[in-house]
């Protein structure tokens, strides 16, 4: 009997790196069994050691809307890797990248590139501060905003209560400044500030909360937290690390008419590279040293490689618009399917698409938790095994890319 590959090298990976992996979701802790080492991908499929092919809907959780391997995107990368790979000084290609993002985002008036999502959203949160001079931030229960310390917290006894520790080695101190409220509850924001007068900063939101599952804004929700940030004197901040430059080339401000202070955007922006930024108004921008006080740095951040690719990606989206229109019809005729097969609740926005293993409707934290984890695991193996690749958690994004073709999702739904 031969042993697969990848689990020789999940027994090698858990002598050397913790629980084998190097991001905790890709563990299959969830979903039992080992993870599947990956070793090449192209257009909407990627293909482990061991030689099964999958058809892809993970993209490296979000980036690769234009698909693996994109020709246009590794020529770029090819050419500009020649001149070196990093400088820690500044090049044209960071001054093109900010350009773009400015032209195709309309609210951005400045923008800093970083090198992660996470670093954007840390950063992003520390010029909150230092702008409105205030301590506290509002987040949202099952909003994800990376592993920064202060984001690492959740609801204590209830939904609007300041946040604990969410992680080990996250003090009460880091996270006591955070406020967690209830998404698509307009009300428990409302009652946040009510509680801390004139002391927060920021309310940081993902406009389509995709690491519950997905689960898209309802009510003008965005819109009355675009009101009553107003109305407090409190910045609005939209975490589009997964929605920037996917619903639409404006991101989740154009495509649901709502423009944030402070954007954050992640690795799409590179092209499926690490790489990260955050941008917004002018006024606020200029808080960021060496203009400003609120100090953030970073040596490979506008790494040439990942500029170049970025710009590629950008350029492509913006050129061909009917991507776009590709991506969101596919995303519809999967979601659809799904509802149609399972009689689960199914949620979509766009491209992104989660299947509940519940019936319940899910819009927020506490209805997304009542989904049988248990039968997504079953379902997530049987998948696997068939040759269809989605995250290994019941609460991750399906998404879709301009690779994926009609065939591709009638071969899923025939699964």
């Amino acid at each position: 009997m031969t042993i697969s590959k990848s689990k020789l090298l999940f027994e090698r990976a858990k002598k050397v790196i913790p629980g084998g992996v190097n991001s905790p979701v890709r563990a299959f802790g969830a979903v039992g069994g080992w993870p599947h080492f990956i070793k090449r991908a192209k257009g909407a499929r990627i293909y482990d050691v061991d030689g099964n092919e999958y058809i892809d809907y993970v993209g490296s959780w979000g980036p690769m809307i234009l698909g693996h391997s994109h020709p246009r995107v590794l020529e770029a990368i090819s050419k500009t890797m020649v001149d070196g790979l990093s400088f820690g000084a500044a090049t044209e290609l960071e001054v093109q990248m900010a350009e773009l993002i400015l032209e195709l985002v309309p609210s951005i008036e400045m923008v800093r590139m970083v090198n992660s999502g996470t670093e954007a959203v840390m950063s992003a949160i520390r010029v909150a501060r230092g702008y409105t001079k205030r301590e506290k931030i509002i987040k949202f229960a099952g909003c994800y905003h990376g592993h920064a310390d202060s984001m690492l917290v959740r609801a204590g006894s209830g939904a609007m209560t300041n946040g604990i520790p969410n992680s080990g080695g996250v003090t009460a101190g880091a996270a006591k400044d955070t406020l967690i409220a209830r998404y698509n509850d307009i009300d428990s924001v409302k009652l946040l500030f009510e509680q801390n007068k004139g002391n927060v900063a920021a309310v940081i939101v993902e406009p389509v909360a995709a690491n519950m599952g997905v689960v898209p804004p309802e009510d003008n929700f965005l819109g009355k937290l675009r009101k009553l940030c107003d109305e407090e004197g409190a910045l609005l901040i939209f975490d589009e690390v997964i929605t920037g430059f996917r619903l639409a080339i404006g991101g989740a401000q154009q495509y649901f008419g709502i423009n944030a202070d402070l954007v954050t955007y992640g690795k799409i922006i590179g092209g499926g590279m690490p790489v990260g930024a955050y941008g917004g108004r002018r006024e606020i921008m200029e808080c960021v040293a060496p203009v400003g006080d609120v100090y953030q740095a970073g040596t490979l951040s506008g790494n040439p490689l990942a500029m170049s690719a970025g710009i590629v990606t950008l350029k492509e989206l913006a050129e061909n618009p009917g991507i776009f229109e590709n991506v969101n019809r596919l995303g519809h005729k999967l979601s659809e399917g799904l509802k149609k097969i399972t009689n689960n609740t199914v949620k979509a926005v766009g491209s992104l698409v989660c299947m509940f293993m519940t019936k319940e409707e899910v819009t927020d934290y506490d209805s997304a938790m009542k989904s049988d984890t248990r039968q997504f695991g079953k379902c997530f193996n049987y998948l696997l095994n068939n040759g269809i690749y989605i995250a290994p958690s019941q609460f991750e994004a399906m998404f879709i890319s301009n690779a994926h073709t009609d065939k591709d999702i009638d071969e899923t739904l025939e699964k």
